[in-house]
């Protein structure tokens, strides 16, 4: 059992040992009297990375009396699913509440009116709260009404590329290390977690993986939740989507190439099948922000996906025809992870891929694009910066190894901006 036991900590370890940004940002929300909320795309490390944060309390000195944690997709916990009373009892006799106790509901969404649960539990005194949830809705609704201005949300994301080598042991202080490689391992298996883990067994075993979460998913927590009839129209829907990353779509468009298919499927369902996509950490949407009059447009959004794998499963063999579009999926993710909020900015009858609002309330513009190898290429993505006319800091990111600044300009290799 002891050997069971420390097989178990080792795995949670390894899965998140590189994750320790998300957890200093739980421990400095600690004993704060705002609800801590998880959230993010299944199977990308939420529920590791609160077992992680539990057994960082236990060595702080926090007693096993003191934390609750239920993981609620645990076949145990069923008679609680719909039977709030219960379950409000079974975790206040487990607490010793003349201290501070820490309670850990693990995807809470499955528990019925779980609103009224963690309003409860927040509300009673020397109980911290913690949640996690594969759905943005979590946040809607009444839970936010209840809730309002009393919580802080955790958006957590894959592995990104220096958490992927970390955690495949790759010493990357090594200068002459050939980063392309790991690159398109990358980018062709997966950034989750346990797939990574997985892909010693070889790629069967990533893809049969991905092929899971991405059942459950569609199956669970969107057509199942939702109650979508014509799975036939959704599936084809993700599937135009994720051949599509990095270029503007609307729903009428969508609607449009759908009916060509034989499909006739309304823009405004459309747009709410891609609203439970967004909300579901399938794909991210990324606004249009006009540079000019200094305003967001509110149609031609670009998606990415949370995890570039997923690509395996949806558009199979052709998943890597343009790569110039996957390594900017790439770069969305990481300047997400690194706290911006984005938009796409047109200018002057061009686009620039990303224009961020740093965590400093900073603005900065990325331009990405695989390799800058011909004179057409060198003013198509320098130029569509050059247009921008502030002083802001202004970015190329590519695979190149020799770098050509120019107008201030800073060209960057993409692998060493990622591993930052």
């Amino acid at each position: 059992m002891q050997v069971l036991m420390i097989c178990m900590y080792i795995c949670i370890m390894r899965n998140l040992i590189n994750r320790n940004e998300y957890i200093s940002k739980l421990l400095s929300f600690k004993d704060k009297d705002l609800i801590k909320v998880v959230s993010g795309l299944r199977r990308s490390g939420k529920s590791t990375l609160l077992e992680l944060y539990r057994q960082t309390l236990l060595q702080m000195g926090v007693h096993d009396r003191q934390i609750v944690f239920l993981n609620f997709e645990n076949f145990e916990l069923r008679k609680y699913l719909n039977d709030l009373d219960a379950l409000y009892k079974y975790i206040i006799k487990q607490l010793d509440l003349s201290v501070p106790c820490y309670v850990f509901l693990d995807e809470i969404q499955n528990v019925s009116e779980f609103e009224r649960l963690v309003d409860g539990l927040f509300v009673k005194p020397n109980i911290d709260v913690y949640i996690t949830g594969s759905n943005a809705l979590l946040l809607s609704g009444e839970l936010a009404t209840l809730l309002s201005g009393r919580y802080i949300e955790i958006s957590i994301l894959p592995f990104s590329f220096k958490e992927y080598l970390m955690a495949r042991n790759v010493d990357i202080s090594n200068k002459y290390l050939n980063y392309e490689a790991f690159f398109f391992d990358y980018a062709n298996e997966t950034s989750l977690p346990k797939g990574v883990e997985l892909r010693e067994g070889g790629f069967d075993k990533i893809y049969d993986y991905l092929d899971a979460i991405y059942a459950t998913i569609i199956e669970k927590d969107i057509t199942q939740r939702h109650q979508i009839n014509d799975k036939r129209a959704f599936g084809n829907i993700v599937k135009y989507v994720a051949s599509n990353i990095g270029n503007p779509l609307s729903p009428g468009n969508i609607s449009k190439t759908l009916k060509q298919d034989g499909q006739n499927t309304h823009n405004t369902t459309v747009e709410r099948y891609l609203e439970y996509l967004v909300a579901s950490f399938v794909f991210y949407k990324v606004n249009r922000f006009d540079l000019k009059d200094r305003k967001q447009l509110v149609t031609q959004e670009k998606y990415y996906l949370a995890d570039v794998g997923l690509l395996n499963i949806l558009a199979g063999k052709e998943r890597t025809t343009d790569r110039g579009h996957i390594l900017e999926n790439i770069v969305c993710l990481e300047l997400l992870r690194r706290g911006n909020k984005l938009w796409t900015g047109t200018a002057r009858n061009s686009e620039v891929d990303f224009v961020c609002k740093t965590k400093t309330g900073d603005i900065e513009y990325y331009q990405v694009a695989w390799q800058v190898t011909s004179e057409s290429t060198i003013e198509r993505e320098f130029g569509a910066l050059e247009k921008i006319k502030d002083n802001y800091p202004k970015f190329l990111l590519t695979t190149d190894s020799f770098m050509q600044n120019r107008m201030g300009i800073k060209h960057l290799n993409v692998f060493n901006w990622l591993l930052y």
